[in-house]
């Protein structure tokens, strides 16, 4: 089959036959009369078929050459009307995109994300931003949602995913061993296990991709979480035991570095404690990320969060 000619070639035919000769056509659309002729053999010998047949009085179309042209015309019309639909396309808003983030992601990262995705400058040919419903909730919660196609695409802290996922890498974190600056241990340079696992430890409840990785470094050093711990269901709850009542706890880097800055709240390490995470964009296994999808995770990728 041969190639299809260009739209500006197909131009030339057109006005060739709507103008009656090659040196009309030539005029209509700017160009020199032997340049005109020189793309009208070329499209001749390229679809095989003889269109222009010269006279003593000029060139003209054959017959073969006026049906070309009025299947041309059509062909014209199609790209002005692909032009005009994407056009109108790339004027409305983007996409809606419902997305599940683990509560850390959505407190400390997800907000910068939306930010910078609405005010990224867009071409004339790229899709607006995608108009992003975020639903705030643990990483097991968040797994759920995305394997039961609740939601598009989850970010999680988990250590370990389930089957059946997708994922990316969009940010390393870590966790940190706080306390208060008037803790009794707040002078100290490092924890051993043993203070960390009986000295007033709170943490998060199960499911929360926080807990599951303390559990994992923990299972590292064959040591576990005392059989009966306070559990809060959130990590500003965590925080404000810490703050307010004598308690040690493991939280996001994230979650603490303004408290840790001021000095409200002293890092300690525990020495053989990896406490290092990836944070990850899932997906279920199968599916296709949304163009808006795929624009969230680069621009989750492009910030690069690390502690």
């Amino acid at each position: 089959m041969a190639d299809l000619p260009a739209p500006s070639t197909l131009e030339l035919l057109v006005a060739a036959d709507s103008h009656g000769s090659i040196s009309a056509a030539a005029r209509t659309l700017g160009i020199t009369q032997p340049s005109a002729s020189a793309a009208l053999r070329r499209l001749e010998r390229g679809l095989g078929l003889e269109l222009l047949v010269r006279t003593p009085r000029g060139t003209r179309l054959t017959d073969a050459g006026r049906v070309a042209a009025e299947c041309a015309r059509g062909v014209l019309d199609a790209y002005a009307t692909l032009g005009s639909t994407l056009a109108a396309l790339r004027a409305v808003p983007g996409a809606r995109v419902r997305v599940a983030a683990s509560l850390t992601i959505a407190e400390y990262l997800a907000p910068r994300w939306l930010a910078t995705l609405s005010r990224e400058p867009r071409g004339p040919r790229e899709a607006a931003a995608p108009d992003v419903e975020l639903v705030v909730c643990n990483s097991a919660e968040v797994t759920r949602r995305v394997l039961d196609d609740d939601v598009a695409l989850g970010f999680v802290e988990s250590p370990e995913l389930a089957r059946g996922l997708r994922w990316a890498l969009v940010a390393e974190d870590e966790l940190v061993v706080v306390v208060a600056r008037n803790h009794r241990w707040a002078p100290r340079r490092a924890l051993g296990f043993d203070e960390l696992l009986g000295g007033g430890l709170v943490v998060r409840e199960e499911g929360s991709g926080t807990r599951a990785s303390l559990e994992r470094a923990l299972a590292r050093v064959r040591r576990t979480l005392p059989a009966h711990v306070p559990q809060l269901g959130s990590t500003q709850a965590v925080r404000t035991a810490v703050l307010h009542a004598d308690a040690v706890a493991v939280l996001s880097r994230l979650a603490v570095e303004d408290d840790l800055a001021r000095g409200t709240l002293v890092a300690l390490p525990v020495p053989d404690l990896d406490l290092a995470r990836p944070l990850r964009a899932v997906w279920k296994d199968g599916g296709t990320l949304s163009a808006g999808a795929r624009q969230l995770v680069a621009v989750a990728q492009g910030q690069n969060v690390t502690p």
